[in-house]
Order: structure tokens, then sequence, then C-alpha cells
């Protein structure tokens, strides 16, 4: 089974939003969290979603689900203190509700709205074939490396370096027995899947994703979201690129 695990567990205190959590913004009048799920929702590969949400935001999210008739997210669980403990609990749920040692999960962002089916299908083929799958782009600008006194300290070449984005996908048990390594040597500053994976030694593997994927994090992020979105639309009223 594919299971797309989706964390939505944050509250986005740097987008500066008085009510709602970021990922319950509306672009184009739909909740970004619900574009992001309606991806998973629509491949014929995913099987089902889990869900991790900001606890008092559930049963908002559970109304959002039910009105756009999202079937295959199967349970929802409460964010963590950090990234790290709420993708804790969302594979805990996936155990829970799948096979441990057969299931695939692909882990992203309920703020990237952007993916597109391909990302999802070349993140299933890579970890059928190799183990893992992180979705990555290409550096288009100089990357530098500096100490904490921001003095530069290596200059990375842009032709092998990558921005790592989401899904970032595994199979089942071996993202969550690093997670339960993680916990029983009391490491919770992982940054991400990968960061994680890489310091236990497992070998990673690169699948190339949309430059677009973004992450909505600040005002700037949703801004250029939406101008995504609107040029997105605009191709297909005019068929540019036809």
């Amino acid at each position: 089974m594919n299971i797309a695990a989706i964390f939505a567990g944050g509250v986005g205190t740097r987008m500066h939003t008085k009510e709602l959590p970021k990922q319950f913004l509306k672009i184009h009048d739909k909740p970004i969290i619900i574009r992001t799920l309606e991806l998973f929702e629509e491949n014929p590969e995913i099987d089902m979603i889990v869900i991790a949400c900001v606890e008092n935001w559930i049963g908002y999210l559970n109304k959002l689900i039910s009105k756009y008739n999202l079937r295959k997210v199967q349970r929802i669980v409460k964010g963590g203190k950090s990234g790290q403990e709420s993708i804790y609990n969302i594979l805990k749920a996936a155990e829970e509700l799948g096979d441990r040692d057969k299931d695939i999960v692909l882990i992203h962002d309920g703020v990237r709205p952007l993916i597109t089916q391909k990302t999802i299908f070349d993140n299933i083929t890579s970890v059928k074939k190799n183990g893992s799958a992180i979705t990555s782009v290409k550096v288009k600008e100089t990357v530098l490396i500096v100490d904490n006194d921001e003095s530069i300290t290596e200059v990375p070449d842009r032709a092998t370096s990558r921005l790592a984005r989401a899904p970032q996908s595994f199979y089942l048990d071996d993202i969550l027995s690093a997670h339960e390594k993680a916990i029983s040597e009391n490491k919770f500053d992982f940054i991400d899947s990968c960061s994680m994976l890489q310091y236990y030694g497992k070998k990673l593997y690169l699948v190339d994703g949309p430059q677009e994927n973004i992450k909505i994090t600040t005002p700037d992020d949703f801004y250029t979201m939406r101008a995504l979105l609107d040029a997105k639309e605009n191709a297909q009223i005019y068929g540019i690129g036809d």
C-alpha cells in the first residue's frame, strides 16, 4: 500500500496570520491544505492518506475533508511539538492502518500544493527500485556555506548541488525504525526525514520535482503561490504552451 503522510501540524507564525494556521488560508477560494490533499486523492497509486494537524483545528479539518469529499483520508492525528514528532505520529498511525514491512510512505508538507502527479509516481517508482526518493530541484543560484560569524567557508559547485523538497518517500519500516532510533538516542532536532535517514547511514536517491514546488512559509511565498496558480489557470484558458 502507498500512503501519503501529510504534515499540517504547524501554526504558521512566520505568516503573521491573525486567525487561521497557514495551511487553512485560501487561495482562489480553496484552502491550501485541501489543494495539497486533492493531489494525493486523485492519484491512482495512493491508497490512503494520514494527516498530522494542529490539535485545536482537527475538527475544522474534518469538516473540510467532508465538504471536499476526500475519501482516502483515513486518520488525522494531532501534531507534535516539532515537525519530527508530528511525522512520527503520522507514521505510527500508518503502521496501525497498514503493513509496516511492505507499505511505502510519501511524507509531504500540507503547504506544498504544487507538486505534480508525475512527482508522486516518480517517488513511488524510486522507492520500489532504490528504497528511497527525495524530491529535489537543481540549484539555480550560488549556494554559500557560512560559519557562525557568517563568513563564507565553502562555495559548493552548483552542478552537484540540489535543493531538497517534498515528498520524501521511504518504506514505512525504514523511516519508522529511524524515528525509533532517534527517540532512543534523545535526538529530536532533525530538520526533515532526509536528514534523519542520511544521519543513520541510509543511501538516498533523488527524483526531480517541479521548480514551483515551494513551501508556503512566509507572506511572500503565499503571493508567489497565488501567482503560480494564476499562471496555470491562464495557460488552460488561453492554451499557453500548447
